[in-house]
């Protein structure tokens, strides 16, 4: 089988929803491939060999115009110095800055920034702090190959969320390890337990920054403790974990092969090395099974 497209990150999605004895939801993680943002099912399974090829060509995602290099995952060089989903806030939400009337965008701020957002713990690698829009539950667990996760605060804008995210930051990672990430399964947590100590221990500074924000009169920027949440846990289709990790990069090798071990994050594991989909979002691929 041969198909060719341009490469856009995975669609996960879960399947065989269930509770566990600690009422725990858990659920299997499932994969569809996306090219030309059309979501097919993937052409391969576990245990088979696969080969990914870049023509060498890369288009925009945003204008698709071809470019030489993709900036911010995708985007040419234009959209990424003008498109507010490039801005640095999107990394560092914390810095929004349209209380300050610099916004590249009114409108993507009204439909992202002051959507609905959740402030949550997740295992991955680790215990790890991180923040989504409500309606990004579950991809962005999934995204990072996160094994638990646990909503612990829903706050009415993004720069309110990335402002607890700093603050949680003081006691609990951001970042995902990655390469901790695809060595195996994290050691199990009692995120339930993480979130009451952080939640009391933060009690003082979640009130001040619930005070300042709550000065903004245009929008609804509260704070909710989500005390009654359930964690999530979730099982990647993978059957071995790489003992040494070694990245596939198509800038350098615009051709690799390999059986497919695993499927962890944005991640493909191959007996040859590991390959991150996501990174490679705007290039034009060929995939053989």
């Amino acid at each position: 089988m041969e198909l060719q497209g341009i490469c856009h990150k995975m669609h996960a999605d879960l399947a065989n929803h269930s509770v566990t004895e600690q009422n725990t939801q858990k659920a299997h993680v499932e994969y569809s491939f996306i090219l030309d943002q059309s979501q097919i099912n993937l052409p391969f399974t576990l245990g088979q060999e696969l080969e990914i090829e870049w023509t060498g060509q890369i288009f925009c995602v945003s204008c698709g115009a071809k470019t030489p290099k993709s900036y911010s995952q995708g985007h040419c060089f234009k959209c990424f110095k003008t498109k507010a989903s490039c801005d640095m806030c999107i990394m560092k939400p914390e810095t929004c800055h349209y209380h300050l009337g610099t916004c590249r965008e009114d409108e993507f701020a009204q439909n992202v920034c002051f959507q609905p957002h959740i402030v949550y713990l997740a295992n991955s690698s680790a215990l790890k702090v991180g923040i989504t829009r409500i309606t990004h539950m579950p991809t962005r667990w999934l995204d990072q190959g996160a094994t638990q996760a646990l909503p612990i605060m829903r706050v009415g804008s993004r720069r309110l969320s990335g402002q607890l995210e700093i603050m949680f930051g003081e006691q609990v990672a951001d970042k995902t390890d990655w390469r901790k990430l695809l060595k195996g399964e994290a050691e199990p947590l009692d995120l339930v337990e993480v979130r009451e100590q952080l939640v009391e221990e933060f009690a003082p500074k979640i009130q001040r920054i619930r005070d300042e924000f709550s000065q903004n009169l245009q929008f609804d920027e509260g704070i909710e403790l989500l005390e009654n949440e359930q964690m999530r846990e979730f099982v990647y289709p993978v059957e071995q974990y790489p003992e040494k990790i070694k990245s596939h990069n198509l800038d350098k090798t615009p051709t690799i092969r390999g059986v497919l071990q695993g499927i962890k994050g944005q991640y493909l594991i191959l007996d040859t090395g590991v390959i991150n989909i996501r990174k490679y979002t705007g290039y034009e691929i060929i995939i053989r099974t």
